[in-house]
């Protein structure tokens, strides 16, 4: 049954619609998965399996009535630990928020249920979900599948662990600074990071009924193929009852068949966040089987803007909408502490805590330098179909649990600040783009490396086309030997 516990949410669909296994024998076989190597992976950390059983029993009566069945019908899936699901908690790993039980189902739950899928439970996430790792005081660490004494990322990690070990169907996670982006890198599975506000948040927030939606975070599904990124972002994707009465999705598909005659700009490297030699080189692999394929190809194109700047305007804007996630009092301390700070601190850590308390002329003059960011951006798809970046700097690292200040990262040998790994989710993400993450492999350590495809402003279904012809050239998920 491994090739099962493997296989595309697209494929075990359509397993259940021929009646080939039952949801109900379909979701035994995740749930004995979990049994068998959860505990030491950790990646599951809420369990709704009898609910979730029912559901299933109910999937296939309702495929034996023979009417309509959902793209995603008998699919057993997880969701992100910060989603809410009803009569569960949603705490974002903060202890003071353990009891935070849902009352309903966040809106994405409810497309993806209604689209089929059976959710049995919930991933892990670090502390207020703000790490490449994934590990708190309630549900403990998270390891990556291929390497348990490596990272698996985050915030998004227990779902691309989960993704990656076979022991769960399908994935939906969050990104604001790579958390969807970075967990399907270190682990070897696609995932999607869809255009800001392209999929409607509620029920993916802090305690309390908010329904406004976030400054560049967004949420956004996870899988093991490009096909069920396709699948499930167009379950989940839409606008909200009220914008609803005005605005219909109509995003463009993907232009060609494959990817000949496709227009791929590459960006492989950058002195504001250098990358690991092999790294850079799995980049460069992607854009000649572009070229190999057809594609038009070009490594010099650049939107008319500095990297550093774009990466001032990402950092301030990131910071503010982090700091509003504190708790009140912790949000007080350090406004009081930034009153206290020496006029003349130019240092990084001052401007990360100016940036965290910074007055709305401030952000609002950020916000105004994010639009003429975006407007690069237009014009620079005017001439290209998708971009080709890194994920990340290096490959997963070892757990390392001290605290921010001490933690660096190590690419092609050097030292380097631990938080600047976030550049290249930011660079787009601060501009509100979609991006896909591909696999492409694993390195001699037996890690995965994947590679981020980037597009337009709702260029959504263009980025998963590229990645789905990618997959079909040999970018494709390949499962963690301990756990076949």
């Amino acid at each position: 049954m491994s090739d099962l516990a493997f296989a595309s949410a697209t494929e075990l669909a359509a397993a259940v619609k021929r009646r080939d296994i039952s949801a109900v024998e379909l979701l035994k076989m995740y749930l004995a998965r979990v049994d068998e190597y959860n505990g030491a992976l950790n990646a599951i950390v809420v369990d709704v399996r009898e609910r979730a059983l029912e559901e299933a029993a109910a999937a296939d009566r309702a495929a034996a009535g023979g009417g309509p069945l959902g793209p995603l019908h008998g699919v057993p899936m997880t969701i992100k630990e910060s989603y809410n699901l009803a009569g569960t908690p949603t705490t974002w790993g903060n202890p003071d928020w353990k009891d935070n039980i849902a009352g309903e189902d966040a809106e994405a739950v409810k497309r993806l249920k209604a689209a089929g899928a059976i959710i049995f439970g919930k991933t892990n996430v670090p502390l207020s979900l703000a790490d490449f790792q994934s590990y708190n005081d309630i549900y403990g660490t998270t390891s990556n599948p291929y390497d348990h004494d490596r990272i698996p990322g985050g915030s998004s990690g227990g779902s691309a662990a989960a993704l990656a070990a076979g022991l769960t169907g399908l994935e939906a996670g969050s990104d604001i600074g790579g958390s969807i982006r970075n967990p399907a890198h270190f682990c070897g599975v696609f995932g999607h990071k869809p255009t800001h506000n392209l999929v409607w948040m509620r029920g993916h927030s802090p305690p309390g009924d908010i329904r406004s939606t976030s400054d560049i975070s967004v949420i956004g599904p996870m899988a093991r193929s490009a096909e069920d990124l396709d699948t499930a972002l167009r379950q989940m994707a839409g606008p909200d009852p009220i914008r609803s009465r005005g605005f219909r999705l109509d995003l463009p598909e993907f232009p060609t068949e494959g990817l000949e005659g496709l227009r791929v700009a590459v960006w492989n490297d950058d002195a504001q966040c250098p990358v690991d030699t092999e790294v850079r080189a799995r980049v460069d692999a992607v854009a000649e089987a572009c070229r190999a394929a057809g594609a038009e190809v070009n490594a010099s194109a650049r939107p008319a803007f500095t990297a550093a700047e774009s990466h001032e305007v990402y950092q301030n804007l990131l910071q503010a909408t982090m700091a509003s996630r504190m708790p009140e009092e912790s949000y007080e301390s350090l406004q009081r502490y930034v009153d206290r700070l020496d006029p003349a601190d130019a240092s990084e850590a001052a401007k990360v805590f100016r940036a965290q308390t910074s007055s709305f002329r401030t952000w609002k003059a950020y916000n105004e330098r994010r639009d003429h960011l975006r407007w690069h951006w237009h014009q620079f798809f005017e001439q290209h179909d998708v971009l080709i970046t890194p994920v990340m700097p290096t490959a997963a690292f070892e757990h390392d649990q001290r605290t921010f200040g001490e933690r660096t990262i190590r690419v092609n040998n050097e030292e380097r600040p631990y938080f600047d790994q976030v550049f290249w989710a930011g660079l787009t993400g601060v501009s509100y783009l979609p991006s896909t993450v591909i696999p492409t492999g694993l390195n001699g350590k037996g890690l995965p490396i994947g590679v981020q495809i980037v597009g337009p402003e709702y260029g959504d279904l263009v980025t998963i086309g590229a990645a789905r012809a990618l997959e079909a050239e040999g970018f494709a998920f390949v499962p963690p030997p301990a756990y076949l």
